[in-house]
């Protein structure tokens, strides 16, 4: 057996390791038929529609999808902060075996927010007060929770550390920070009360390359040491690829496809996943990326059919029908018609009646 050999069989033992430690944890949050609404001029635009998945202990899963598939609205209605024309208009969450449909506002705020389940925004230099020293904001939910002063700035100074700054840092104004100490600051604002779930929208999407790095080795070292969850929303692949466990991609507010980092990236079995890919650049490959032309589809219409379909150059008459949602491996769901049995199969006559009409005229 030769070096490469051995490789990847080390490789492949570690994967199957890490799958049977997935395996073995408990399941922390629980999403079924998801849905949010935005009350619009238009009337209501439908921003998630019907969106499931788990996420177990000390896992990371990656939410990928272009800007507008609803990646930020499902973090928003996971933390309870929609806007006010914003409407969670169906489907549960359970953290942990808790229904956290079933609380108030009040319990929601008391019990969950921040203190189990934490959410660093996308544009940290937007979400930070810049008239208030930072360990005055990273501590602020600390005295809101009765915290005296010296423990609070004891606090304070730990979490500042955690992340990697200076102590000191408390004591300066955000304009003084550079963009990625500013990002450092808002994950440790999210780890006040060390909840067991992060929630990261586009935690890097305003930095440098050399500072992505820093901060994605800092969210790998919290995963590992601390075991944390995390949603970790982007629309770079590379960065998922880094950090995610799990990868699901988003797309017109619906999953395309959800299944382990190596089988999406490496193996992708829905269209959307692999025009994705393929219009990212390689170093390797003199091919030219293929970019992905068109838009998704406005929102405040009903959909018919794949609603990747417009955009697909694989589509077909069977596209014109809603495709199923198919687990094609296992761990490994797609949604397209190619993956039903035979290949391409032909939707009833009466979801198709521009191919029955073909058919009858034939």
């Amino acid at each position: 057996m030769d070096a490469r050999e051995t490789l990847l069989d080390e490789r492949q033992t570690l994967l199957d390791a890490r799958e049977t430690l997935l395996d073995e944890r408990q399941t922390l949050l629980e999403v079924r038929d998801l849905t949010v609404e935005y009350a619009t001029e238009r009337g209501p635009l439908r921003a998630v529609d019907g969106l499931s998945f788990d996420l177990a202990e000390g896992e990371a899963l990656g939410i990928i999808g272009e800007s507008g598939s609803g990646k930020t609205s499902l973090a928003l209605a996971l933390m309870r902060l929609l806007p006010s024309n914003g409407d969670l208009a169906g489907g549960s969450m359970h953290l942990a075996g808790e229904h956290l449909g079933a609380m108030t506002d009040e319990q929601f705020r008391a019990s969950v927010r921040w203190s189990r389940m934490a959410m660093v925004f996308q544009g940290a230099m937007h979400s930070l007060n810049p008239v208030i020293r930072v360990g005055d904001q990273v501590g602020e939910r600390l005295r809101a929770d009765g915290v005296g002063k010296r423990e609070a700035r004891a606090r304070v100074s730990e979490l500042l550390t955690r992340v990697g700054l200076s102590a000191t840092t408390a004591e300066r104004y955000p304009h003084e920070l550079s963009g990625g100490m500013k990002q450092r600051v808002m994950i440790a604002t999210a780890l006040t009360h060390d909840p067991p779930l992060l929630i990261l929208d586009e935690p890097t999407s305003a930095l440098d390359v050399s500072i992505q790095a820093q901060i994605m080795n800092l969210l790998k070292e919290l995963k590992a040491e601390r075991r944390i969850s995390m949603l970790f929303i982007t629309h770079d692949l590379a960065l998922a690829s880094d950090i995610c466990d799990r990868i699901a991609v988003v797309y017109a507010g619906e999953v395309r496809e959800l299944g382990s980092a190596e089988d999406v990236l490496g193996a992708p079995a829905d269209p959307y996943t692999q025009r994705l890919l393929a219009a990212i650049p390689s170093l390797h490959d003199p091919t030219p990326p293929e970019f992905l032309r068109g838009a998704p589809p406005d929102l405040h219409e009903a959909v018919a059919g794949c609603r990747f379909r417009p955009r697909c150059p694989l589509a077909y008459d069977a596209c014109a029908a809603a495709p199923p949602y198919l687990e094609i491996a296992p761990g490994h769901w797609a949604r397209c018609w190619r993956h039903v049995a035979g290949g391409m199969p032909t939707p009833p006559a009466a979801a198709l009646p521009h191919a029955a009409a073909r058919a009858t005229d034939g």
